[in-house]
């Protein structure tokens, strides 16, 4: 739980205990200041148990305001704990606010913001601003905001245009005009309900949204949003409909240590060059899917340099953190398509339990999934679960063969057909391995695409060796192990009914490898594992091409030896032949572990894009 206010410039604002906040004007003096103004309350964060309120006066008259007081009545059980901007009273279940002697002025069309925290579940009702309605009435003439009109629908579409349309919003006074957004900047405002944008780049991607003005000039909230490709030209800056997918790993704790955030994906021109993202990772405990990282996922603040759109977070808005930074990353690339994966390594122990009960677990991860707060944010869902009826950070040994694929058939029937449904899964094809635990061939039916980890087959866990690259395309003499090749993998998946076209190729964007290493070529004996930055045995590809740069191939994929170091990593050059490989098995696309491992011209990026066109 957390709690936060804002100090305002040139003021230090205290989070009072209610006891001593005192001096408020009585109801009949702020009723002789009564003008055209509203006064509107939403909850900028709920924690269930409590919850961060916000009011907005807004001056919508002609004259200026000297001062201002907002009443209002929460039900039993619901109460204000402390608060900030305002000086907040109550008498039983009725609470009085009133301004501070810095904030009580407002100019015609000014607005000013006070919190505080709350426990309890209520709303606030019965409101009066200055001794009259909130929203207007009979003694303020002031106004509701508008509701959001309908998402717009895109028709019409050429090389330079497209039309809009949607439907109505409505307001107690009158919807006046409508402001169009593209790219979330207002292009035009019309009085109807459809509009043609012209002048646009052919092949190029556009999003659209629409906001309802009323007569008293306020805007409502912002419709869903429409992504619109134009016709013609080289394909834009996205890759072109019906595509290969090129899916990258985004993880929530990238930006800690490693300083890596969504606005990356832009600088390093990544954005253009993939068609998916998998957010990672959300957990799975109590047989539910829960949030992995709050702080990260939606509350983290932005500031404008590390924006994706350049504007920086504020104190009081609805959803910040990467989730939000997501959001803006789809409105300037709206080809691009999120999806949240839950599980991981780590987080896969709680698969067992959760898919005792299939249905509830998938009504779970779609109501988080689908919270209104971030619902836009996501096209679906990816469960990485590692590993059904095996072995992985723990052993599963209570699930069924049938239990991965009645989780997927559960999901399937929950989020609905359009919903993106994919899995990460073990790329093990050893005779009795990882593969053969799971029916995959059944759900294959329920999902969109499996992405199959066909990496971290050797590494260092083995300190002595034999060295062996840990992502090798095909076979080669003296691998360490039968069936642990990403050809191997493959082909065992298709022998089990699963269509080529729902396989996406994994690649890592890192090494794995030895110390104490005499021998270069592959099989070499070793002492332990090499040094890495943030874990032994481990290192991204952007420091490795320029630490231990590759000194062989073997397998499809590179090796390197330096000093007494033994890396094995994948290279451009090499990705490019593993996407041919792709192409021709008639794969999918590709998928790769994680974006901050790459160069910041997002080289191993755009060899994966290179590659698949």
């Amino acid at each position: 739980m957390r709690f936060r206010h804002r100090a305002a410039a040139g003021f230090a604002t205290l989070l009072l205990p209610l006891a001593g906040l005192t001096g408020l004007a009585g109801p009949a003096q702020a009723a002789a200041e009564a003008t055209s103004a509203t006064a509107t309350f939403t909850k900028a964060s709920d924690w269930g148990s409590g919850f961060e309120g916000k009011w907005t006066v807004k001056n919508t008259g002609t004259t200026t305001i000297n001062s201002w007081t907002v009443e209002w009545d929460f039900p039993s059980g619901t109460s204000v704990t402390s608060g900030w901007d305002a000086d907040i009273t109550s008498a039983g279940t009725h609470w009085t606010a009133k301004n501070k002697t810095w904030n009580g002025t407002l100019a015609p069309g000014a607005s000013v913001s006070f919190g505080f925290n709350g426990t309890g579940t209520g709303a606030p009702a019965n409101c009066k601003l200055n001794g009259g309605s909130c929203d207007g009435g009979p003694n303020v003439p002031g106004d509701n905001p508008p509701s959001a009109p309908g998402t717009p629908a895109a028709s019409d579409i050429t090389d330079t245009s497209v039309k809009l349309t949607w439907k109505a919003a409505t307001d107690d006074k009158g919807v006046k005009n409508y402001d169009v957004l593209r790219g979330g900047t207002k292009v035009a405002t019309v009085t109807g309900t459809s509009w043609t944008d012209t002048g646009l780049t052919a092949g190029t991607d556009y999003s659209y949204t629409v906001q309802a003005r009323d007569t008293a000039d306020q805007t409502g909230p912002v419709s869903g949003a429409v992504a619109v490709r134009t016709t013609g030209g080289d394909g834009g800056p996205g890759p072109q409909p019906g595509a290969k997918v090129n899916l990258g790993y985004f993880t929530n704790w990238g930006v800690y240590g490693r300083n890596y955030h969504v606005k990356n994906l832009v600088t390093s021109g990544s954005a253009s060059k993939i068609t998916h993202i998998n957010y990672a990772f959300g957990n799975v405990q109590g047989g539910k899917c829960t949030i992995g990282d709050a702080y990260a996922d939606y509350d983290k603040a932005y500031t404008a340099d590390q924006s994706v759109d350049g504007k920086a977070d504020t104190w009081d808005q609805p959803l910040r953190g990467n989730f939000n930074q997501l959001r803006k990353l789809k409105a300037q690339y709206p080809h691009i398509k999120v999806l949240w994966s839950f599980g991981g390594w780590t987080w896969s122990g709680g698969f067992p339990d959760a898919v005792k009960n299939p249905a509830a677990f998938a009504k779970s991860c779609h109501d988080l999934v689908e919270d209104p707060r971030w619902a836009d944010v996501f096209d679906g869902i990816d469960l990485d679960w590692e590993y059904p009826n095996a072995c992985g950070l723990s052993c599963d040994t209570t699930s069924a063969p049938n239990a991965f694929s009645s989780m997927m058939k559960a999901m399937r029937a929950e989020f609905g057909k359009d919903a993106l449904i994919t899995a990460a899964t073990t790329a093990d094809a050893s005779a009795g391995g990882k593969i053969d635990a799971a029916d995959y061939g059944t759900a294959a039916q329920y999902i969109d695409w499996y992405n199959v980890m066909t990496y971290d087959f050797f590494g260092a866990w083995e300190k002595n060796g034999p060295t062996a690259p840990h992502s090798p395309l095909t076979s080669y003499p003296g691998i360490p192990q039968q069936g642990f090749t990403s050809a191997d993998a493959i082909a065992k998946f298709k022998a089990k009914g699963v269509p080529a076209s729902k396989l996406l190729l994994g690649i890592g964007f890192y090494g794995r490898g030895w110390t104490g290493v005499t021998q270069s070529a592959p099989g070499g004996t070793a002492t332990g594992p090499a040094a890495g930055t943030y874990e032994a045995g481990i290192e991204d590809y952007k420091v490795l091409k320029n630490s231990c740069p590759a000194t062989g191939t073997i397998a499809g994929t590179a090796y390197a030896h330096c000093g007494t170091n033994w890396w094995s990593y994948d290279t451009p050059a090499t990705i490019g032949t593993k996407m041919s490989w792709a192409k021709n098995q008639g794969l999918g696309g590709a998928f790769f572990w994680e974006f901050s491992g790459d160069t910041s011209n997002g080289e191993l990026v755009n060899a994966m894009a290179n590659g698949l066109k």
